[in-house]
């Protein structure tokens, strides 16, 4: 999924385009028209998951619907099971671009923890038809269309990168060493939010919303007791068996 120089080029004329590695950019605004025709099987696909079900859609339907040839719409994408690493590269776009127009006012940090776990909620709300297919990706780190592995580190680190917006504009301060870890601690917690979301069966996944709204302010005081020096070596050992058993290393 990630792009790389030795690639062919795109047979459309732009260069082919990785999942979660490529830049957020050219997923949220495609120019070329590779890019375009990218994006366009990714938003067919996800319709017809949406619609179908994720087991009865086809690569080759997924073609048909979105015009394009099965080899071309396999050359933007290995297999079905790729499409669903666009669905997480595309989601973590729309959550960046997004999210800090909902944090504009929200000074607390337990707020601006629950303001992006539900817009995140927002925008993966729609795909819950096909969330057990993303679930089984997600759940297996030794799999390159993990939300921990390299092949998804650019979007991985976009929604980080978010985190430490979250936190960076609110009124708790954070210890400069623990700058960077705590970003990452927010992150897991909404992937915690959204494992929970895979199997909620609630109306609308209401009670994912619920876990949200009860467990931001319980974060956020998490972060705050981070500032006691006394605390802070447990954190960075969390943060580390993270690293070291989640993201990115697979199992020999």
């Amino acid at each position: 999924m990630s792009a790389s120089a030795s690639r062919p080029p795109d047979p459309e004329g732009g260069a082919a385009q990785g999942g979660a590695a490529e830049d957020a950019s050219a997923s949220a605004r495609p120019s070329s028209k590779g890019e375009r025709t990218r994006q366009r099987i990714i938003d067919t696909a996800l319709d017809m998951f949406a619609e179908r079900g994720y087991d009865k859609t086809t690569m080759r339907a997924i073609a048909a619907e979105a015009g394009v040839s099965v080899g071309n719409a396999y050359y933007y994408f290995k297999s079905k099971e790729h499409l669903i690493q666009g669905f997480y590269e595309q989601a973590t776009t729309r959550h960046a671009e997004l999210t800090p127009e909902l944090l504009a006012g929200k000074e607390t940090l337990a707020e601006r923890i629950e303001a992006a776990l539900l817009a995140w909620l927002d925008i993966a709300g729609p795909y819950h038809a096909f969330a057990g297919q993303f679930f089984r990706n997600a759940a297996d780190p030794s799999s390159p269309l993990s939300p921990f592995s390299e092949d998804s580190t650019a979007s991985r680190d976009r929604d980080i990168a978010l985190y430490r917006e979250v936190l960076e504009g609110s009124k708790t301060k954070v210890p400069k060493d623990m700058a960077d870890i705590l970003p990452e601690m927010l992150w897991l917690h909404q992937m915690v939010v959204v494992l929970y979301w895979v199997y909620d069966a609630s109306p609308d996944q209401e009670k994912s919303r619920e876990l949200a709204r009860r467990t931001a302010p319980l974060a956020a005081r998490v972060v705050a007791l981070s500032r006691l020096k006394i605390l802070r070596p447990l954190v960075k050992q969390g943060e580390e068996l993270v690293r070291d058993f989640l993201i990115t290393r697979r199992p020999a």
